[in-house]
């Protein structure tokens, strides 16, 4: 999908797109949204690579401003796919999935404009990674986030665990993390986790107004105070995501994850039995 003209002078980049992946650039506001609504937006290598490649493309387009992170129909995102259709799919590599989404969240901090997590559904898994890694987290009432992996027998991956610490430190992070509780927007936003929370039928015109507010203001800015504040808060992430990568490579191929992939898409309890 090629980027539309924010003025005679401004020279926009061509943004690559995939039918799960769409990307639309409007007044300043690129509008990157997961479309795969039928599972919730669960995420695959094509997609987290394409959410990379926008924010990567946007880094260096004048055109601009801020961008808009959402998902399509009910959810933000589910996390990374676990069907029997996904983890079947030709080409399915787990290790580049997960490589994919350390690349989403890596392009997404490094962005040098604000980012906007839109969350009017559930965000689970590496969802929640991609969301936290946004610079303003918007949610609606009806939103909920869910760090489920140890429900499958793995790990929090996408630099979450440094993403979810350092908005609310170390005892809810392993609250979230080891007994993975689902927590309503309204508590993510009283625990830190999140920016705002709005009424469902308030939240698009309550997100356009952020949006329009980013847009108009100083760019440069913004983009130092971003950066500074990564910098402060940040500090253990590229770490995080190294020993998340080790660890989830591990616990990939281990019997616990076959049984809780098997018991999800059997919709049973999973019987783990690693040591």
């Amino acid at each position: 999908m090629t980027s539309t003209d924010a003025s005679a002078e401004t020279v926009t980049r061509d943004y690559p797109s995939i039918d799960d992946v769409s990307v639309s650039l409007t007044d300043g506001v690129l509008a990157v949204t997961l479309n795969r609504p039928d599972s919730l937006n669960s995420l695959n290598r094509d997609m987290l690579d394409a959410v990379a490649d926008a924010m990567e493309v946007a880094a260096t387009d004048p055109a601009v401003r801020v961008v808009r992170l959402g998902g399509a129909g009910r959810g933000f995102s589910s996390g990374a796919g676990i069907s029997e259709e996904d983890q079947n799919a030709k080409g399915h590599d787990a290790a580049a999935v997960l490589d994919a989404a350390n690349r989403a969240v890596a392009a997404i901090v490094a962005l040098p404009k604000p980012v906007v997590a839109v969350v009017h559904g559930p965000a689970a898994g590496v969802g929640v990674s991609l969301a936290l890694a946004c610079d303003i987290v918007l949610a609606s009432d009806q939103a909920f986030f869910l760090l489920a992996f140890t429900k499958i027998g793995l790990m929090p991956d996408g630099g979450a665990s440094a993403l979810v610490a350092a908005a609310i430190g170390r005892i809810r992070a392993m609250r979230l993390a080891l007994l993975a509780d689902r927590l309503t927007a309204t508590d993510a936003y009283d625990w830190g986790l999140i920016s705002a929370v709005y009424p469902a039928d308030e939240f698009d015109a309550a997100v356009d107004k952020v949006l329009a507010k980013l847009r108009n203001g100083p760019a440069v800015a913004l983009r130092k105070t971003k950066q500074a504040i990564n910098e402060a808060t940040l500090t253990e992430l590229d770490d995080a995501i190294a020993r998340e990568r080790e660890g989830q490579l591990e616990l990939l191929v281990a019997n616990d994850f076959r049984e809780g992939a098997q018991a999800f898409q059997q919709n049973r309890r999973p019987e783990f039995t690693d040591q």
